[in-house]
């Protein structure tokens, strides 16, 4: 199989490449073009005869379809995904979510109705109306960034209803892991605390979060693209467990075996209608159309995050005294 894998230079995309390539895929991973040759995450895997990375921008329609020649799957991940950013540049959010996705689209579609395992986000349901939250949960866009993702998935899938284009909504719940960008939570704690900082700067940490670890959201992804039953679905990549930024906090504080304390810093927190106060994903549609499930436990995934931001050559990327929007 020839797969497609857009954003692969990126956090989750780096791991899928390496699980495609594990699997046997010949894997066209692209890397958002820069002047400086620089692969982002596909930097650390090792040279591969499979793998063919190119360079460009899911934001050029004529790139797009130049891409997508010869595979038979697109895995497509590109897409600017730091809600902080989506406040001070939502218009890029429409540019490279919403017409990012669209190109693909309609790329896949010219040639040979490719099948698309388009990329969506738990932060489309927003927070929660009841839990655990299935498919059939309302849409809530409470930052510009949630709603580009409506935005990119109804456009997906209204290439699935009106050409019948073979996609799949892969909707991931809250993803972590080894290359995870400083933004997120858990890197932001793990990566304070590594560093020697004894009071850690966060923000809110009452709302609770369905995390994954980025192995079995990586196998999600691979599971339905295996499942033609998937085909013209949404499907949540979940845990079925929530927990709290706090308890995250408290978590990764005893396996460092650490006193820090913590305090709030303010341009850390959301605007108060825009803060997703919970999400507590309902994963049985995808144990039902795959047989798959996650592998890692909490405790599991975060000792393997640890052990990987421990590692001098990961940790000195990271610069851990700002606060990356």
């Amino acid at each position: 199989m020839n797969a497609l894998i857009t954003g692969a230079d990126g956090f989750i995309g780096s791991h899928l490449t390496e699980l495609l390539l594990n699997d046997g895929y010949k894997v066209r991973a692209l890397s958002q073009y820069n002047s400086f040759n620089y692969w982002g995450w596909l930097e650390d895997i090792p040279s591969n005869a499979n793998l063919e990375i190119v360079s460009g921008d899911i934001r050029d329609p004529h790139f797009c379809k130049e891409i997508v020649k010869g595979v038979d799957v697109i895995f497509h991940l590109a897409a600017l995904i730091a809600i902080p950013y989506s406040y001070v540049a939502p218009d890029s959010y429409v540019d490279t979510n919403i017409k990012g996705t669209l190109n693909i689209c309609q790329a896949a579609k010219e040639n040979g109705n490719i099948r698309v395992i388009h990329t969506s986000t738990s932060e489309v349901y927003g927070t929660a109306q009841y839990v655990p939250i299935d498919e059939k949960h309302s849409k809530q866009p409470q930052s510009p960034y949630s709603a580009s993702k409506i935005g990119a998935d109804a456009m997906a899938m209204s290439y699935y209803n009106s050409f019948n284009l073979p996609v799949t909504i892969a909707r991931p719940f809250n993803t972590y892991g080894p290359r995870q960008s400083a933004r997120a939570i858990i890197p932001t704690i793990i990566t304070q605390i590594i560093s020697g900082i004894k009071e850690i700067k966060l923000g809110d940490l009452r709302p609770t979060r369905d995390f994954n670890y980025v192995k079995d959201t990586c196998n999600g992804f691979l599971a339905l693209a295996k499942c033609d039953a998937a085909i013209g679905q949404e499907v949540n990549i979940s845990s079925n467990f929530e927990i709290s930024m706090l308890d995250t906090l408290k978590l990764i504080a005893n396996i460092l075996n650490s006193d820090v304390s913590f305090g709030e810093d303010e341009q850390r927190l959301r605007p108060q209608g825009s803060e997703v106060f919970r999400l507590w994903g309902d994963n049985s549609k995808i144990k039902a159309l795959t047989g798959f499930s996650p592998k890692y436990s909490i405790e599991k995934g975060l000792t393997e995050t640890i052990n990987w931001f421990k590692e001098p050559e990961n940790l000195k990327k990271y610069k851990t005294g700002i606060y990356n929007i």
